[in-house]
C-alpha cells in the first residue's frame, strides 16, 4: 500500500515537474520567438535613441508609443542578453512583427538607418546650421558653434570669410547621431572628393584657386536665380572683368553687404556701403562668398562661356534674364530702359 502510495506521488510530481516544463519551454519560446513589436500595425517605426539615453528612457519610449507590447518579457530578454547595458544611440527602423530577440539584436548590434541631409539655397551660416543639422540629432547652435570657431576651421584650411565653400550642397547619407565634428569631417572629405584633378585644372587655368571659384560661384549664383542657364556667360562676363582689373560691380554683393536680404533694388546709396564685400568700391573678388553656391554654379565658373562682355543689367521686360554688352554705351541704353521698367512698375 505504501509502496502505491509512493509511486502516485512520484507521478503526480513528474507529471508536475513536466507540466511546469512544458510551461516554462512556451513561455521561453514566446519571449525569444513571438511577435512583440507593432503587433497590431503594418507601418515601420523609426526609433531615435539620443546620445544621453538610458534604457529606460528608451523601454519606455518603446511602450509608450505602443511599439512593445509585452514590456516585461522585452524587458527580461534584453538583461538575459546585456542590452540593457550597451544602449547604442542611433536610428533603428522597427519593423512590423518583429520578435524581442530581433528587436533586441538590431538595437545591441548599432546597425542604424542613414538619414538623408540636403543644403541648398544657404545665404549665411545660420542658414547652413539651420539646414544642415534638421534631421540629426545635433542642434543648429552646436554646428554653428565649430562654423564661427576660427581656430576650429583653421585645421581644415579655411577661415572665417571662406569657410562656407566647405559646403558643397548636395544630398548625403549621414548617420543621425553624427556629432558636429564628425560631420565637419564628412563634408571635409565630399569637399575633397569634389576638387578632383581636372577641376583644380581647370581652376588654374582661370587663374583662380579653389576658395576663389566658390567666391566667383556664389556672385554668378545670386545674379541667375531665376535663369540658370545664364551661369556660364555671367561667369564669363565677371572672369573678364577680372582679368582686366575692373571692379565686379555685382549688385547681389552690395545686398549681402547690406544684410537686408529683401531689398529689391540696388541704389546709388548701396554703392556707398563701407564693406570688403562693395564690389563697387573694391577691385577684384570679395573676401568669401555670398551663399553657398551649388555644383552646377561652381561648375559654371569652372567651365565658362568664352564671350567679350563687361556689362550687364536686367532685361526690362522682367523676364528674368539679362541684357549683356561688350561696351559701356550698349550697357547704359540697356540701363536705361530697365529704370524705366522699374520706374513704371513703381519698383524703388
Amino acid at each position: 500500500m505504501q509502496s502505491e502510495k509512493r509511486k502516485n506521488i512520484y507521478l503526480v510530481l513528474v507529471i508536475a515537474f513536466s507540466v511546469t516544463a512544458i510551461s516554462l519551454s512556451f513561455y521561453f519560446y514566446q519571449i525569444f520567438f513571438s511577435p512583440n513589436a507593432l503587433i497590431d500595425s503594418d507601418q515601420k517605426y523609426m526609433l531615435k535613441i539620443r546620445s544621453n539615453d538610458t534604457y529606460k528612457t528608451v523601454a519606455d519610449r518603446l511602450y509608450d508609443d505602443r511599439v512593445v507590447n509585452d514590456l516585461v518579457s522585452f524587458s527580461f530578454l534584453s538583461r538575459l542578453l546585456g542590452y540593457q547595458d550597451n544602449v547604442k544611440s542611433g536610428l533603428y527602423t522597427i519593423t512590423p512583427k518583429m520578435t524581442n530577440l530581433q528587436l533586441i539584436r538590431l538595437l545591441r548590434s548599432g546597425n542604424q538607418t542613414p538619414i538623408r541631409v540636403t543644403f541648398n539655397n544657404v545665404r549665411t551660416k545660420e542658414d547652413l546650421a539651420e539646414k544642415i543639422t534638421a534631421n540629426m540629432e545635433i542642434t543648429p547652435d552646436q554646428f554653428l558653434a565649430l562654423v564661427q570657431d576660427s581656430v576650429y576651421i583653421r585645421k581644415f584650411d579655411f577661415d572665417e570669410e571662406t569657410i562656407m565653400s566647405m559646403f558643397v550642397p548636395n544630398t548625403y547619407e549621414l548617420w543621425w547621431d553624427s556629432s558636429a565634428e564628425a560631420l565637419f569631417d564628412r563634408m571635409y572629405r565630399e569637399y575633397t572628393s569634389f576638387w578632383t584633378d581636372e577641376r583644380k585644372q581647370k581652376a588654374s587655368a582661370i587663374g583662380l584657386n579653389q576658395k576663389e571659384v566658390s567666391t566667383l560661384a556664389s556672385i554668378v549664383q545670386a545674379e541667375s536665380q531665376q535663369k540658370a542657364d545664364e551661369r556660364p556667360i555671367i561667369a564669363g562676363l565677371y572672369l573678364n572683368r577680372l582679368r582686366i582689373g575692373m571692379p565686379l560691380q555685382a549688385d547681389p554683393t552690395l545686398v549681402f553687404a547690406s544684410g537686408d536680404f529683401e531689398l529689391k533694388r540696388v541704389l546709388n546709396v548701396h554703392k556707398e556701403i563701407d564693406s570688403p564685400y562693395n564690389t563697387y568700391k573694391n577691385i577684384g573678388l570679395p573676401p568669401g562668398p555670398i551663399n553657398l553656391p551649388d555644383i552646377k554654379s561652381l561648375d559654371a565658373v569652372l567651365n565658362p562661356d568664352n564671350n567679350d562682355y563687361l556689362y550687364m543689367c536686367a532685361k526690362a521686360d522682367f523676364s528674368g534674364y539679362h541684357a549683356f554688352a561688350s561696351s559701356l554705351s550698349e550697357h547704359n541704353a540697356n540701363a536705361r530702359r530697365l529704370h524705366a521698367a522699374l520706374n513704371k512698375a513703381k519698383i524703388f
